[in-house]
């Protein structure tokens, strides 16, 4: 993460009319230890199986000798060397869009036909210098592949497609050549204009419901939209489990009171700690969302209060197997992903004292303490969703 801003970093999928898997596949990578980001979207040809495994194929590819620090031409040479080639109609099975984010801020975008990659400063359009580096050895004799570096700015936005998106419509009297880019880039800033700070997620999500929507709502191709947000980071706090030491109760509440972000907190025994200390009244929920959990509570200075290591548990299994058509509902665990999704960068607090209850050997064997839960939830948010993410333990 840059100093300045948070890079929140999305993409949304829609399928080809009926089908399971999608032919487009997105990549993304934090590499920590270098302050660097790497995002792939690669479509591949046709839809389904096939196209899944070629897009698969390029992106793992891209990712890899991204990583590894290789040269445009190095990255589009091995790539196209590796996959498959139709030589009838003279072009590989998969495209591809790269783009690195390093430590200093500085974006490096790599584009082999996709749609061109759309960088929207403010609400209006921004166009850094983009350079062609031709391929000129064997089968790749003559293939354009284009690239461009700069330094983003605070509320940039990078929007990339898949072909799904911009010949949505094909056909259709309204859009007999497809939606095209020109109509996607001003769709993209009137959406901005409306909501200054919408979400990556939103934005992809609009993007592609407006395509899917163009194909009357069946799908003539994969339909992807990823989208980049440099902005100020939305901070969440999750709070749960009294500290091991009662004399440290003033000390840790008062953490939480000080956080300047969304608060949950996790835990019955914990939600009481807290009240008691800032002499506030827990309000108890009396609809019951969820038939494997209690229902919510709320209390002032807190925006959300559930129960502990079930609700952290349950919450951990679907971040595991989230994926763009994941809807949340209402229930407790649904609604700590909806702030987490909603957050960038997650503090977990958690007190260590150990609840007797989660020791009686009749609970399931997967009941889990709560530090390892709290472990698995930071590790999937920091690898599958690129959050920032902090733990202390008291």
């Amino acid at each position: 993460m840059n100093e300045k801003f948070f890079i929140e970093v999305n993409c949304q999928q829609k399928c080809h009319g009926e089908a399971r898997v999608c032919g487009d596949v997105f990549i993304s990578r934090r590499i920590k230890e270098e302050g660097r980001i790497i995002v792939v979207l690669s479509d591949g040809m046709g839809h389904g199986i096939k196209a899944n495994l070629l897009g698969t194929l390029t992106a793992t590819l891209s990712v890899n000798f991204t990583r590894e620090h290789k040269s445009v031409q190095r990255i589009a040479e091995v790539i196209m060397k590796t996959l498959p080639y139709d030589s009838v109609k003279n072009m590989n099975f998969s495209t591809f869009t790269i783009i690195e984010i390093d430590v200093e801020g500085e974006v490096r975008i790599i584009e082999y036909e996709n749609p061109k990659t759309l960088i929207i400063r403010g609400v209006h359009l921004f166009e850094p210098q983009w350079n062609c580096v031709i391929l000129g050895k064997d089968r790749n004799q003559r293939r354009e592949v284009l690239t461009t570096t700069f330094k983003p700015k605070k509320e940039d936005r990078i929007v990339f497609c898949s072909d799904g998106v911009t010949q949505s419509g094909l056909g259709t009297e309204k859009y007999i050549l497809g939606w095209g880019l020109e109509n996607l880039q001003k769709y993209i800033e009137d959406a901005i204009h409306e909501e200054h700070n919408i979400s990556a997620v939103k934005l992809g999500t609009k993007v592609i419901n407006k395509a899917n929507q163009n194909d009357s709502f069946y799908p003539l191709d994969d339909i992807s939209c990823g989208v980049i947000y440099f902005r100020e980071p939305r901070k969440l706090m999750i709070f749960s489990g009294p500290p091991q030491d009662p004399k440290n109760d003033t000390m840790f509440t008062g953490l939480l009171k000080q956080f300047d972000g969304k608060k949950i907190i996790c835990g019955a025994t914990t939600g009481d700690m807290v009240a008691r200390e800032w002499d506030e009244t827990i309000i108890d929920a009396k609809e019951m969302f969820d038939p494997e959990l209690p229902p919510v509570s709320y209390m002032n200075g807190v925006d959300l209060i559930t129960e502990g290591i079930l609700t952290l548990s349950k919450v951990s299994e679907v971040l595991k197997n989230y994926n763009s058509n994941y809807s949340p509902g209402k229930g407790p665990a649904d609604e700590i992903i909806r702030f987490i999704l909603e957050s960038d960068e997650i503090h977990f607090l958690v007190g260590t004292n150990i609840n007797v209850a989660h020791q009686d050997p009749t609970l399931p064997i997967e009941l889990e303490l709560r530090r390892t839960v709290v472990h698995r939830i930071a590790r999937t948010l920091e690898e599958k969703f690129l959050k920032e993410v902090t733990m202390k333990f008291y």
